[in-house]
């Protein structure tokens, strides 16, 4: 029998799931009720395996998303995740087969984008994704901050009030819906997310840990923010008390939301560490500390990557911060996204059609999707050798009307 490609049947998502996890250096066991539980939720129709003599020896699986475009538009997105080939079985282009296949079917399925989230860098430029959005993490030292640790409360007539799991369920959706629809490189979360999240629905390998919610309501009751952290339970000498808070989710529409809450989980008492989770690059966390240096940089790195599929549909979906006509000339080797395109934005909107005219700047997709929420510089990777200018200058027309004020961000790992 030779190796073949497929979507997975029900009779082998079991085998499927081990594969799975042994890709991921996981115990490659599941108990029926696991299987079923996954199974449930999981459209096979989009799930691939590689089969050799009958073993899955690599998985891939798609699904739908939303992402958030310049300017708030929700974009079909064919996102990507569960991507591992076994050991015995790399270097074979097991990866290629599925990859293409997945985004020929999102394409047809008239996807505009799709996107993932890397775990190694070198993987996936060569498909045509591009990192779109970075992250950072910060490690808070408390006692340095300067913050009043009397702190008891917003002084701008705000409060911050506990909840529970229950809470978070029926508040959450809506104030992410709103935090999406303005946040560029944002993704959707359905209700299984909010389930899962709240320990209302299992996740295989992931012991649920009870979590600590609290949320900020505006002086009108209005809740405008929601904070989701842990704690561990550790003691110094002395039974000092050096415990960490490690927040898991943090939605703030308001620049008093995003302060109370930072100053809420850096005053709770024998809380002397809080680690920020993956933020924004610009986050305001930092400087809403009286001595930012006691924000420590943990990590900092690519996340959430985009493949344009559509480029009309694209780049006329989002805005510009300027007015100017551009004509990119896109190179695709899968042939998705290839073409000559003349693209005429305002503030007001923007028209994309195809052209034969001169281009301002060739690219390959990748480095469209870098650009496509506005984080990357034209003009750093033409310095890069990464896109060609025609008319000298046209990088920077480029980021004139493709660069946001504030850097896109996902919230989001899938």
């Amino acid at each position: 029998m030779s190796v073949e490609t497929r979507t997975v049947t029900e009779s082998e998502f079991a085998d499927w799931l081990r594969a799975l996890s042994t890709g991921f250096l996981r115990p490659p066991v599941f108990s029926e009720g696991e299987i079923a539980e996954r199974l449930a939720h999981t459209d096979l129709s989009r799930v691939r395996g590689v089969f050799d003599n009958g073993r899955c020896v690599a998985t891939f699986r798609s699904f739908a998303q939303q992402l958030t475009a310049v300017g708030g538009a929700a974009l079909p997105a064919s996102a990507v995740s569960n991507v591992t080939v076994s050991p015995t079985h790399r270097r074979r282009g097991l990866l290629s087969g599925m990859m293409t296949a997945d985004l020929a079917e999102a394409k047809e399925r008239g996807d505009v984008v799709s996107t993932l989230i890397a775990a190694e860098y070198p993987i996936y430029g060569r498909y045509g994704y591009g990192p779109a959005t970075w992250i950072t993490e910060w490690a808070v030292d408390v006692p340095r901050t300067g913050l009043d640790p009397r702190w008891s409360g917003p002084d701008d007539g705000g409060r911050i009030d506990l909840v529970d799991g229950t809470d978070v369920r029926k508040l959450g959706p809506e104030l992410h819906a709103r935090l999406a629809a303005r946040q560029p490189g944002a993704v959707n979360r359905d209700e299984r997310w909010w389930q899962v999240n709240t320990g209302q629905a299992a996740l295989t390998g992931d012991p649920w840990t009870e979590r600590f919610y609290a949320v900020y309501r505006s002086s009108a009751g209005e809740v405008e923010g929601l904070l989701a952290y842990r704690a561990d339970d550790k003691w110094g000498d002395a039974k000092q008390p050096l415990n960490t808070a490690t927040v898991r989710d943090m939605i703030a529409l308001t620049p008093s939301a995003e302060r109370a809450l930072w100053h809420f989980v850096c005053s709770v008492d024998w809380i002397t560490t809080v680690k920020s989770g993956y933020r924004a690059p610009d986050d305001l966390l930092p400087l809403l500390l009286p001595d930012p240096r006691a924000a420590r940089i943990l990590t900092q790195a690519d996340f959430l990557w985009v493949r344009i599929l559509d480029v009309v549909r694209a780049l006329e979906a989002r805005t510009y911060g300027t007015a100017a006509t551009l004509v990119l000339d896109i190179r695709d080797t899968a042939g998705l996204a290839a073409g000559r395109f003349r693209l005429d934005a305002s503030p007001e909107g923007a028209v994309c059609v195809p052209s034969r005219e001169s281009p301002d700047l060739t690219l390959d997709v990748r480095e469209l999707g870098a650009l496509y929420l506005g984080d990357e510089s034209a003009v750093r990777l033409a310095a890069l050798g990464l896109v060609e200018e025609g008319p000298p200058r046209a990088a920077g027309t480029v980021d004139a009307l493709f660069r946001t004020s504030r850097r896109p961000w996902c919230p989001d790992i899938f």
